[in-house]
């Protein structure tokens, strides 16, 4: 008797091994990220103040970031703006003086032109997530998503510091 339960289990194990196998592979696949068309949605929150810092992001990216209209970085950027990405410089002189050679005016859409995902704020922190799309490693000429981070932390309406995924 032990030895045909022994068997049972055995194949039972096989079984319950293949088809957690077979159910996981596709599980694995991956999603594409897919970005917010509705902007106004992303931007509202039930909290003023949180509403009004997501504001202040998102307009700082349309205007300064996107459009190139340096001149007013401060209106958004504090004074002594913290940077933590290592290729920019700390200080709103510094954000200034680095993007005014990448970055020439242009004209400032009604909203974001990046893949916009969602702004999440919380306290004095706003995050910005962003489709990304790479060249795929393994199958040359083929494409996958990922996504892309900024925070920022607010400070007596300006924005004062700034992090995101960037290496050197």
């Amino acid at each position: 008797m032990s030895l045909i339960r022994s068997a049972i289990l055995s194949r039972c194990r096989l079984a319950c091994f293949a088809l957690v196998a077979a159910t996981a592979l596709p599980a694995m696949a991956q999603v594409p990220v897919v970005a917010e068309a509705d902007h106004a949605l992303i931007l509202a929150s039930s909290d003023a103040k949180a509403a009004a810092n997501k504001r202040l992001v998102y307009d700082f990216w349309r205007e300064v970031f996107e459009g190139g209209h340096m001149e007013l970085a401060d209106k958004y950027l504090a004074e002594n703006y913290l940077q933590h990405n290592p290729g920019v410089p700390t200080g709103r002189a510094g954000f200034v003086a680095l993007f005014s050679k990448f970055v020439k005016p242009g004209a400032i859409e009604a909203r974001v032109k990046a893949p916009l995902v969602s702004i999440v704020a919380e306290g004095d922190k706003v995050v910005l997530a962003f489709v990304q799309e790479l060249p795929d490693p393994k199958e040359p000429g083929k494409k996958y998503t990922s996504t892309w981070f900024d925070m920022f932390r607010i400070e007596n309406g300006l924005i004062a510091e700034h992090w995101d995924a960037a290496t050197k």
